[in-house]
């Protein structure tokens, strides 16, 4: 008999009274087997020794199960049998029961079924979760899914009541309106634990009134529906409860209307919504509708979620989230305190509470831009915010072992009594319980490693809402109060003299600096909560410049930043929680003043400071590409604008890194030329396949060829074609298509508009252009010039390759010619990119009077240096145009293409390469250039290119006055100059 059981139990270390408990426990199930007449299922029980370990370990440790088995004996068959203990089998359970409550006659009979069903599944979940037949997490999705379909049926019986009563609702136009069930915190995320309240938003789309004998208006209509559905939920009758269901999240909380349309909801979150509000959103779902799986109820979920989203998340990087998460931790701590609740494993140090604050936090900083942190589910969350870089290696891991083994502990604590409580028990004997199911010998082994989950928690949860001043990179500089300056409480001289203490090269300077910035109108109009940010950003800034060589040069492009988000606080508040990411900021500005004006102009770069990681490394080609095209993933395909925006951000971002990169030296003037043209060429990538995939959706293939990529490929020319691109760089771009150009597209056989090839392809390449050069908020993505495609501004936006290689044979000047030197494929088919490549050679290669050429290089040059070098622009004065003057940038490049273009006939391995270097170095091999000329004009190729880097960073001219020469660039240009003489001549 199950007697038997008892000394197991005592050979666990339970309580004699534990034990006399469990023994009353079974006698009561022998008098509700006779009472039900069900004494058989006691014997199949008692005769399946099998069972018995996992029988003992559920019901011992659950009074709960030992009451549904006192007013259900019929569940022990369930146990035997294995209906309960599989998931297959309790989806398929679910399923049923959802058939027969759709056939309830009454409210009663239905609020029966329901608690029936209620507390059958939760026999059968806590058996499962003591006994770890299955994963922590397939716990929490079986009671989600328990709870929404007990909402959409108790939903679905009091809509069909009330429509018989007064009609359907519907709006102005006639068109029904659903009632939708917001399932908000652990329900909403698919999380629910053991004994969980569900939170609950009841809202519909639009005002209107119902269609029946008895109108009501659809606020009322849906007050009665939503009243009905709580209280089939929540009552408590003869069979217990459903679920609690707690209403206070909806707008106002318990003074607010039950239901609001979308309107209300939207003026009350863009208006009066709360940061608390904010981190309840983010496990926001649709549980439940009035028209489930319809177009009624999916089109409202939709604007719905768009709604929600624009309350979330902020489209920048939002700090001022720590400082919600930062109050709200304190009320839950006074309130932990204030409970005694210090052994609560949901709301106590290091506990469940803990691990998602850190998700939510970082969701709210960053999901606005990293549209995959838009995510409910908390397991997905982690592993994907270290991969962003938010948390260390490894710690998701972590995270997520901890966040299972509490949720275990939370179940534990729950299914004994199926009471809403998270705290650890004092009785021994629900101790030991706990200890057992979670697979312990005793307590205080389960309590040691409790401690060790809580204290990683605890830690990382420090770590992300630590105040600023705490953060080990907080360095301030020595004792000096820095916030008297910013806030003017000294004399005058006082600041001087503070400011020459701490290396300010102009002290008068810095003080105009901050003058000006305190009186401009941006900061002059700050609200109190933005001044606030700045009057506590304003020392710390301060204090990071008197490390600097150049303090007051720093702050006077610091200052143009502040400036620009002085009503845009969030990133002041975004370098005072991350002082690591002031102290870079500092670091780079004082080196570039390129790279002061890009965050003034771009502070949603500011981000790309916040991890070193990625600050000062620069990925390689391919996952240059794959990072573009997860980027581009979490972009709807049909919203162009924003495809547009996260390009550019994209673009500017790398570019930022790349730049960070040159200036710490990590990256030699190579690489980056590399990288930046890398960047270039994923981007084009893109824009091709996009105009390409909106093209055809419109109009079908060219030639009915159905493919993936298009017959057209884009030429780079210049720095792109070279590998040499630069800072701020422009495209010089040509496009070519290989298609019938007599040919149409298969549009009418698609339902689409057809269009001739030529056309397609133009609109094509219009298509790329826009998408590169469109000036938005954030800038452009490149400017593109295609003067060098055939015929100039004059010819066709679009070739094709026949008509482009019969224009470089009979056409074409020498100079198009040197440009076709550096032509190279970045984007599109492969196959024509062979054929563009051998094309490319046949030119070339073609023999060439040595002459002539001579004298169209030469003239061509001439005619540059009269319109573009320092004559032109600094008449009388004996300056030197780092790029065009004699002995600069073009001399090299164009004694390259010179060299190309004359002995290619002879050596096709030069036309292997676009880049100069690699030129240089085939000539060097071929002989025909010495190994000396060739060493000199490439170090001076790379000294000259070295220099305008370090003249575009800071923002300078390419235009060198005498007196600022250095010796090398003196002696390069002399070089270059000699050698020009010797190969090309005056």
């Amino acid at each position: 008999m199950l007697s038997s059981l008892i000394p197991l139990l005592e050979d666990l270390g339970y309580s004699q009274a534990r034990c006399e408990h469990f023994n009353r426990f079974i006698e009561r199930l022998k008098d509700a087997t006779i009472r039900f007449e069900q004494t058989a299922l006691l014997g199949r029980l008692s005769s399946t020794t099998s069972i018995h370990p996992a029988f003992l370990r559920a019901v011992s440790n659950s009074e709960f199960v030992q009451q549904q088995l006192e007013k259900n004996p019929e569940l022990m068959a369930c146990m035997i049998d294995g209906t309960i203990n599989a998931p297959r089998n309790f989806e398929h359970y679910l399923s049923d029961c959802t058939k027969r409550l759709q056939n309830c006659d009454s409210p009663d009979e239905l609020n029966q079924a329901l608690r029936q069903l209620r507390n059958t599944a939760m026999t059968g979940i806590i058996w499962r979760d003591f006994n770890r037949l299955v994963d922590t997490l397939q716990t929490t999705q079986e009671l989600s899914w328990l709870a929404e379909i007990c909402i959409q049926q108790a939903m679905d019986f009091h809509y069909k009541l009330l429509v018989g009563k007064h009609g359907e609702p519907k709006n102005r136009e006639s068109e029904v309106q659903p009632m939708l069930v917001i399932g908000m915190g652990k329900l909403g995320a698919g999380e629910l634990n053991l004994s969980s309240d569900i939170d609950l938003i009841f809202a519909y789309p639009d005002t209107g009134e119902t269609d029946g004998q008895r109108p009501l208006s659809n606020q009322e209509f849906f007050i009665h529906l939503g009243k009905a559905l709580i209280q089939s939920l929540d009552n408590t009758t003869a069979d217990g409860f459903v679920f609690r269901v707690d209403m206070r999240l909806r707008p106002f909380g318990q003074s607010g209307a039950l239901v609001s349309h979308f309107s209300a909801l939207e003026d009350y979150y863009q208006t009066q919504g709360r940061e608390w509000e904010r981190y309840a959103m983010i496990k926001a779902k649709v549980v439940a509708s009035t028209h489930k799986n319809t177009d009624i109820s999916d089109g409202a979920i939709t604007v719905l979620k768009q709604l929600i989203t624009s309350f979330t998340y902020r489209r920048y990087v939002d700090f001022s989230v720590i400082e919600a998460l930062r109050d709200l931790k304190q009320k839950i701590n006074q309130e932990v305190a204030r409970r005694k609740l210090t052994h609560d494993v949901k709301l106590g140090a290091g506990g469940i509470r803990e691990i998602e604050f850190i998700a939510q936090a970082f969701q709210l900083i960053r999901g606005g831009r990293d549209t995959q942190l838009q995510d409910n589910r908390l397991m997905l969350i982690l592993p994907l915010l270290e991969e962003l870089n938010c948390l260390p290696k490894g710690k998701a891991a972590e995270l997520i072992e901890a966040y299972k083994f509490l949720r275990n502990t939370e179940h534990a604590i729950q299914g004994f009594q199926d009471k809403q409580t998270q705290k650890l028990p004092d009785d021994p004997d629900q101790q030991r319980g706990i200890a057992q199911v979670l697979g312990f010998d005793d307590w205080p082994s389960f309590s040691h490693k409790l401690g060790q989950f809580q204290q990683t928690v605890k830690t990382e949860f420090a770590e992300v809402i630590a105040s600023p001043d705490d953060k080990p990179e907080a360095e301030l500089s020595g004792d000096c109060d820095w916030s008297c300056i910013w806030q003017d409480a000294l004399e005058p001289d006082s600041y001087i003299a503070l400011l020459q203490e701490h290396n300010h090269e102009d002290p008068v300077k810095s003080l105009e600096e901050l003058e000006s910035l305190r009186m401009c109108s941006n900061v002059a109009t700050m609200q109190p909560a933005s001044r606030q940010r700045l009057d506590a950003f304003m020392p710390r800034l301060l204090a990071a410049l008197a490390n600097t060589t150049t303090p007051t040069a720093t702050l006077t492009r610091i200052v143009q930043l502040v400036k620009a988000v002085a009503r845009r606080s969030a990133y002041l508040l975004l370098l005072i929680e991350n002082p690591g990411a002031l102290k870079q900021l500092v670091k780079l500005t004082s080196e570039s003043v390129w790279f002061a004006e890009e965050l003034a102009t771009r502070p949603a770069l500011l981000d790309e400071l916040l991890d070193l990681r990625t600050l000062y490394r620069a990925t390689d080609k391919a996952e240059l590409v794959d990072e573009l095209r997860r980027t581009m993933l979490r972009i709807n395909e049909d919203d162009l604008e924003e495809q547009m925006e996260a390009l550019r951000y994209f673009r500017s971002a790398h570019a930022l890194q790349v730049a960070a990169c040159e200036i710490s030296g990590a990256l030699p003037l190579m690489k980056v030329s590399d990288y930046l043209t890398w960047l270039a060429e994923a981007l084009l990538n893109y824009t091709l396949n996009a105009a390409w995939q909106q093209m055809t959706d419109k109009h079908g293939y060219p030639d009915g060829d159905e493919r993936s990529t298009p017959n057209f490929i884009v030429l780079g020319y210049g720095k792109l074609g070279g590998i040499e691109l630069g800072h701020g760089s422009d495209l010089d771009l040509v496009f070519i298509h290989n298609a019938n150009p007599m040919g149409a597209t298969d549009g009418d056989a698609r339902d689409k508009k057809p269009l001739d090839n030529q056309t397609f392809y133009m609109r094509l390449g219009q298509k790329m252009i826009h998408m590169l050069n469109t000036r938005m908020s954030s800038g452009e993505l490149y400017e593109v010039d295609m003067r060098l495609r055939p015929s100039g501004n004059s010819g066709m936006l679009v070739s094709t390759l026949k008509a482009f290689e019969k224009y470089q044979q009979t056409e074409a000047w020498t100079w198009e010619h040197q440009a076709l030197v550096r032509a190279r494929v970045v984007a599109g088919d492969s196959a024509l990119a062979q054929q563009f490549n051998d094309v490319r050679a046949r030119i070339l290669c073609q023999e060439r009077e040595l002459g002539k050429l001579k004298t169209d290089v030469r003239e061509m040059r001439e005619k540059m240096r009269a319109h573009l070098g320092s004559d032109k622009l600094n008449s009388g004065t004996h300056a030197f145009h780092l790029k065009q003057d004699r002995g600069g940038i073009v001399d090299i490049e164009f004694m390259v293409q010179y060299a190309v273009l004359a002995w290619a006939h002879k050596v096709p391995a030069l036309t292997q390469y676009t880049d100069n270097i690699r030129i240089l170095e085939s000539l060097a091999q071929s002989n025909l250039m010495s190994a000396q000329e060739v060493d000199k004009l490439t170090e001076a190729y790379k000294a000259h290119r070295s220099l305008g880097h370090r003249l575009t960073l800071q923002k300078q001219p390419s235009l060198i006055q005498a007196g600022n020469l250095d010796e090398d660039v003196k002696l390069a240009r002399e070089a270059v100059a000699q050698l020009w003489q010797n190969t090309i001549g005056s």
